[in-house]
């Protein structure tokens, strides 16, 4: 459990780097293009009241945001310092529990808990409804999109354990057939999920596509960092865990 709550600080913080320097220049840009047509709707709301013989003013000052953009920029670095441990803590107590059922070493099983968390939790439901920037989406579906992405993540543990489940039910077979098999499963289950789950589309038409991608590419950058480093982290510190308990009873 120590292990993992360490390693979940370690990924944390470095995914709080790599969102400060790489993601929030592209969160920046998402808010000043939807600013600018905050702007452009209140002024046009201002000439139709000109038009219609009333006052043309402002409908006022925007609310200042809670929490500064300074605030929120460091602010990620307290949240995922925090995420992180708490995904480093599951992912130490399934850790503990799938070593009763197979002989793998405990860093290659801390490996491959973490690409299966990072395919149930981020790859599966990203494929599906891939992570929007500001001026994205409309407020009033934001409980249904809530709920499929939840369902997407459903969807993803579903594939994964049917893809672990093959892959146990073919272990008398070729290491390549148990892997082919075990991929072929996941994806179909995937497949399936993905069909079935209803699709959302609320980009505007006159949204930059460049700057959409390159909003959904950090945001996977930076889910990446941290599954990886959380699984490569929790890997070296059990590997030495291990190498100090046999040098101690030796």
């Amino acid at each position: 459990m120590l292990r993992g709550l360490l390693a979940g600080l370690i990924a944390g913080l470095l995914a709080a780097t790599v969102g400060y320097f790489v993601g929030e220049p592209k969160l920046d840009a998402a808010i000043s293009l939807e600013e600018s047509h905050s702007k452009a709707e209140t002024s046009g709301d201002g000439h139709a009241h000109e038009q219609a013989g009333g006052s043309g003013h402002s409908h006022g000052d925007e609310d200042e945001p809670l929490v500064s953009r300074t605030g929120q920029k460091a602010g990620q670095f307290l949240a995922l310092g925090l995420f992180g441990p708490a995904i480093g803590a599951i992912l130490a107590t399934a850790a503990n529990i799938a070593r009763r059922f197979t002989r793998l070493p405990g860093p290659r099983l801390g490996l491959l808990l973490a690409g299966g968390g990072w395919l149930a939790i981020v790859a599966v439901p990203f494929f599906k409804y891939p992570a929007n920037p500001p001026a994205v989406g409309q407020p009033d579906t934001i409980n249904e999109r809530t709920w499929l992405w939840f369902a997407s993540v459903l969807l993803g543990f579903a594939a994964v354990g049917a893809g672990v489940y093959v892959h146990k039910v073919l272990r008398n077979r070729l290491d390549s057939v148990r892997m082919i098999g075990a991929t072929a499963v996941f994806v179909l289950v995937a497949a399936i999920g993905y069909i079935a789950l209803p699709g959302i589309d609320e980009v505007p038409s006159d949204f930059p596509a460049t700057l959409l991608w390159q909003f959904r590419a950090t945001s996977l950058a930076e889910t990446g960092t941290l599954w990886l480093t959380l699984g490569l982290a929790f890997a070296a510190l059990t590997e030495y865990a291990d190498r100090v308990r046999v040098s101690a009873v030796s």
